[in-house]
């Protein structure tokens, strides 16, 4: 049980490695020697014809370009606490499903991804102050023209790595909801914690 925590927690860490890798390698980075120019902004690169491609863009708001109006402050605050809060709920996931454990597993990967950028990018890019940075976003889909509510759509909201490990996460989740526990079974889990530790 415990080894099968630590390999959640050990393949999480290379998701957001990965993240963190291919968003430095688009906006560019400088750093330890080592340098990359990166993607002009809103410059787009064919990896599969129309249908896919790389572009640069950056989101002030939340997964998919969607906007937050609480206030950016309170996004990256948020993004934090739920990061802390699903390591402790991953450290104690108990006896679940290998599917559910990596629908967890991959939404935490996404959150601190992002979060990361929210957190850190204004300061270490020189732009804005700590918590207030923007989510660099580079993977853009060709859809069909659509319409709703009004408002046309022909290509999908550029996303990230991070996003797309949240995305899978929360459908694995759709298929395993019956295993996801109340607040009482987790309070009643932390307390046989406790009492056998005595």
């Amino acid at each position: 049980m415990k080894n099968n925590t630590h390999l959640l927690f050990i393949t999480s860490f290379f998701l957001i490695l990965f993240d963190q890798v291919t968003k430095f390698l688009v906006k560019g980075f400088s750093f330890l020697g080592l340098s990359s120019q990166g993607f002009e902004y809103g410059e787009r690169i064919e990896v599969i014809g129309d249908i896919i491609q790389f572009t640069f863009v950056e989101n002030p708001g939340m997964a998919f370009s969607i906007e937050f109006g609480a206030g950016k402050i309170f996004l990256s605050l948020f993004s934090i606490i739920a990061s802390l809060l699903l390591i402790l709920y991953i450290r104690n996931i108990g006896e679940k499903p290998i599917g559910y454990k990596i629908a967890v597993m991959l939404i935490f990967a996404g959150a601190t991804g992002n979060m990361i950028d929210r957190v850190f990018y204004g300061v270490f890019y020189d732009y804005a102050p700590l918590f207030y940075g923007k989510v660099v976003d580079f993977i853009l889909v060709d859809i069909p023209n659509i319409n709703i509510f009004g408002k046309y759509y022909d290509y999908f909201p550029v996303f990230n790595i991070a996003d797309s490990c949240v995305s899978v996460g929360i459908v694995l989740l759709l298929f395993y909801n019956k295993h996801i526990p109340t607040l009482s079974e987790l309070r009643g889990k932390n307390k046989d914690k406790v009492e056998l530790n005595e």
